[in-house]
């Protein structure tokens, strides 16, 4: 008797750096089938072009739901439509891998969260720094440290051309701290295993190329319930300076761990 396995067909929603990336891996690993490619401009061509071609392409995210019936659907667009965009296909029958953040406000993560129990589909947000060897390696050695932690990190990104047109476009509908944060405040809630007490923040709008009441530099400090403490920082921009750009540290009464910037591999 053979078994007869079925691949999950993926439609892939979001052609940018990391929307490429997943659809590369659904087209290269057993198991997966991209049954469609969707983004609003040029990428879906790019990318189907470099993916060997044909695949069919779609410019508007509901027709291509309609029409392909997807098993699972990869959301890598830009933040303010993961809500709908996930709901949507969960609606529709799909389980949701989505890039982060999950929404653009903590209602909007909570009504995707609620729609996944309600249509019994899986969610998996894209913290990929819960694979990356050098982080898992990171958060084992920071529980030798003892309590509290005093946990330190940054990510302040010097950004010209294109890569400041791809910010811009993302502080449409969030700031750095919040798209970059995300990541590093998961990142301390592993180090702890504690409960967040409290969080506060500054920003600074540093560009008049970005919306009124957004702000391109950030800084949050955070405090647990078991009395560890951290601050995260993130800046977009070509005025961002290069020299303090990159600080991965976790401190504890028994020493210290980092993440040095050209050995973070």
């Amino acid at each position: 008797m053979s078994l007869i396995t079925k691949n999950l067909r993926v439609l892939v929603v979001g052609c940018g750096n990391m929307g490429a990336s997943h659809a590369a891996a659904y087209h290269n690993l057993d198991g997966f089938e991209i049954c469609g490619i969707v983004s609003t401009g040029n990428s879906k061509v790019v990318l189907n072009e470099k993916l060997g071609g044909g695949y069919p392409l779609f410019s508007d995210y509901e027709e291509a739901l309609a029409q392909t019936k997807p098993d699972a659907v990869c959301i890598s667009t830009y933040p303010d439509t993961h809500e709908p965009f996930a709901v949507k296909a969960m609606e529709s029958g799909a389980h949701v891998f989505i890039e982060k953040p999950l929404a653009d406000s903590v209602e909007g993560a909570q009504r995707v969260a609620d729609a996944a129990k309600k249509y019994g589909k899986k969610l998996l947000v894209g913290y990929i720094l819960r694979y990356h060897p050098s982080w898992e390696r990171f958060i084992e050695l920071s529980s030798e440290m003892g309590k509290p932690l005093v946990m330190r990190m940054n990510l302040n990104q010097q950004s010209q051309g294109a890569k400041w047109t791809v910010h811009r476009n993302l502080m449409k509908s969030l700031s750095p701290i919040v798209d970059c944060g995300v990541h590093y405040i998961d990142v301390m809630c592993q180090m702890t295993r504690s409960k967040p007490l409290q969080v506060s923040a500054i920003g600074a709008r540093l560009s008049n190329d970005i919306p009124e009441g957004n702000y391109n530099y950030g800084q949050l400090q955070i405090r647990f319930e078991d009395g560890s403490v951290g601050w995260y920082e993130a800046g977009w921009g070509p005025m961002m300076s290069e020299t303090a750009f990159f600080v991965k540290d976790v401190i504890g009464p028994k020493g210290s761990v980092s993440i040095v910037a050209k050995e973070a591999g």
